[in-house]
C-alpha cells in the first residue's frame, strides 16, 4: 500500500512543482518585452560614438543573463540546452570596441533577441496554462463546500437545503478532481514544450556545435601536450637524480674493487658488497619509475586489479567495487588509473579520513569511477594542482569530474570516461575491505 501512494504521489509531486515552474516561467517571459525594447534602442544607437560601445554590450550581457537562466531552467526538466558563444577574446578589456565587435558579430545573440518576443508570448501562454487549469480544478474542489453552505437558507434554529444548489454542488466535486488531475499530469509535458521551444532559438546551430568543440580540442590538445612534456621532464629529471646518479657511484665503486682486488682482497670484497647493495637499490628505484610510467600491474591485470592493488597499499581502509565487464583500450586505461591514483594520493595527503571507498562500473558506453572519503571536506579544485591535474587528464578522453566537498564532508569525487570495453572480464566482481 505504501509503495502504491510513493507511486501515486511522485506524478503529483511533479505536477505540483510544474506548477510553480508555470508561475515562475509567467513572470519571467513578462521581463522579455521590456528586454526586447531595450535591446532595440540600444542597437538604434549603436551608431553613435562611445554610447553605442558601451550601450550595446550592456545590454546584450542582460539578454544572455535572461537566456542562460532558461537554459539553466530547461536542463533541469531534461531539456539540456548548451550555451553557444564565441569565447570572449583575450584582450576584452583593453576597449570596448573588441567587446562591442564580439557581441555583435556572434550569431547567438541575435538568436537570443530572435527569442525574446516568441519566448514572452510561448512562455506566457503555456505558463499560464499550468497554473490556471490546475487552480481551476482545486477551487471546485475546495469551494464546493462553501457553495453550499452559502446555498442553505437559515430560519431560525432550522436549515432549508436547496436541492438544485446541493446537487450542483455534489457535481462539482468530482469535475474539479478530474480537472486537477488532468492539469497536474499535464504540466509537465507543457513545461518540457516550452524548453523545448527556447531550446530551437537558444541552443547552438550546428555550425555552433563544431566550432565549441574545436575550441575545447584545441583547448584539451595543448593542456595534453603540456601534460605529455611535463611528464617527460619529470621522467629524465629522476633518471639524472636517481638512477644514473647510482649506476654512476655503482660504477666507480666497482672500479676502486678492481683495482683492490690483489693488493687488498678484503677492502675489495667490502666494495663489492656495497656495489650489489647500491644496484639493488638502483633497481627499486627503476622499478618504481617505471610503476609511475606505467604500472605492471595495470598491464597484467587490468584496471580493477591495479586499484585493488594500489588500494591495499595505502595506510587508509578503501573499500573497492568493480564493476567491469572488460578493459578499456590502454591510453584510457592508464589515465583512468592515474586519475584514481592522484584521487587517493590527495585524500590522503589532505583530507584526514579514516575511511574511504573506490567503485569503478561501466554502462552505456561511459567508465564511472567514483571515490567517496569520510575526511574533512572543503576540497578546492582552484586551491591546487592536484585536481586540476585529474581533470586535465580526462580532458583528453573527453572525460569529465564532478566535485562533492562540503566543509565537514563527505567528499565525492565523480569522473567518467566516454570508451568501450574491448575484451571479455578476467577477474571477478569483488568488493575489497
Amino acid at each position: 500500500m505504501t509503495g502504491t501512494a510513493q507511486r501515486l504521489g511522485r506524478p503529483a509531486r511533479r505536477g505540483v512543482r510544474s506548477v510553480l515552474d508555470g508561475m515562475v516561467a509567467v513572470g519571467l517571459a513578462v521581463t522579455n518585452v521590456p528586454l526586447l525594447a531595450i535591446s532595440v534602442v540600444a542597437l538604434a544607437l549603436a551608431p553613435v560614438p562611445f554610447l553605442g560601445l558601451a550601450l550595446v554590450p550592456w545590454t546584450m550581457t542582460l539578454v544572455r543573463m535572461r537566456a542562460d537562466l532558461e537554459r539553466r531552467r530547461a536542463s533541469r526538466i531534461g531539456v539540456l540546452v548548451t550555451r553557444p558563444y564565441h569565447p570572449p577574446p583575450e584582450r576584452a578589456g583593453a576597449g570596448g570596441w573588441q567587446r562591442f565587435r564580439w557581441t555583435v558579430t556572434d550569431p547567438a545573440t541575435w538568436r537570443d533577441i530572435a527569442w525574446l518576443l516568441p519566448g514572452a508570448i510561448v512562455g506566457c501562454g503555456l505558463g499560464t496554462i499550468c497554473v490556471v487549469v490546475p487552480l481551476y480544478g482545486l477551487a471546485g474542489l475546495t469551494l464546493t463546500p462553501l457553495w453550499i453552505w452559502l446555498g442553505t437558507g437559515w430560519y431560525g434554529y432550522g436549515a432549508v437545503w436547496s436541492v438544485d444548489t446541493f446537487s450542483d454542488g455534489l457535481l462539482c466535486l468530482p469535475q474539479g478532481a478530474v480537472i486537477l488531475a488532468a492539469g497536474l499530469w499535464a504540466a509537465p509535458w507543457l513545461r518540457r514544450l516550452d524548453a523545448h521551444f527556447a531550446r530551437l532559438f537558444l541552443a547552438p546551430t550546428r555550425a555552433a556545435e563544431l566550432r565549441l568543440r574545436v575550441t575545447q580540442l584545441t583547448v584539451t590538445r595543448a593542456d595534453t601536450v603540456g601534460a605529455q612534456a611535463a611528464e617527460l621532464r619529470r621522467i629524465e629529471r629522476d633518471l639524472h637524480d636517481g638512477v644514473q646518479a647510482r649506476l654512476v657511484s655503482l660504477g666507480m665503486t666497482i672500479g676502486l674493487a678492481d683495482e683492490l682486488i690483489d693488493r687488498d682482497p678484503a677492502a675489495a670484497h667490502e666494495l663489492l658488497a656495497e656495489a650489489r647493495e647500491a644496484s639493488g637499490t638502483a633497481l627499486v628505484e627503476l622499478r618504481h619509475l617505471v610503476r609511475g610510467i606505467h604500472p605492471p600491474a595495470l598491464a597484467e591485470r587490468g584496471l580493477g586489479g591495479a586499484v585493488r592493488a594500489l588500494a591495499l597499499s595505502l595506510p587508509v581502509p578503501i573499500a573497492v567495487e568493480i564493476d567491469l565487464p572488460g578493459r578499456p583500450d590502454t591510453p584510457v586505461e592508464s589515465a583512468a588509473y592515474f586519475a584514481v591514483a592522484e584521487t587517493l594520493t590527495n585524500l590522503i595527503r589532505h583530507s584526514g579520513a579514516h575511511t574511504a571507498s573506490v567503485s569503478l562500473r561501466h554502462a552505456d558506453g561511459v567508465l564511472s569511477m567514483v571515490v567517496t572519503d569520510d575526511g574533512a571536506g572543503g576540497a578546492d579544485p582552484t586551491a591546487g594542482t592536484g585536481l586540476r591535474g585529474i581533470v586535465r587528464r580526462l580532458a583528453a578522453f573527453d572525460g569529465t569530474m564532478a566535485l562533492s566537498s562540503p566543509p565537514g564532508g563527505p567528499t565525492v569525487i565523480t569522473m567518467e570516461l566516454p570508451c568501450a570495453l574491448s575484451s571479455p572480464r578476467t577477474m571477478p566482481s569483488s568488493v575489497t575491505d
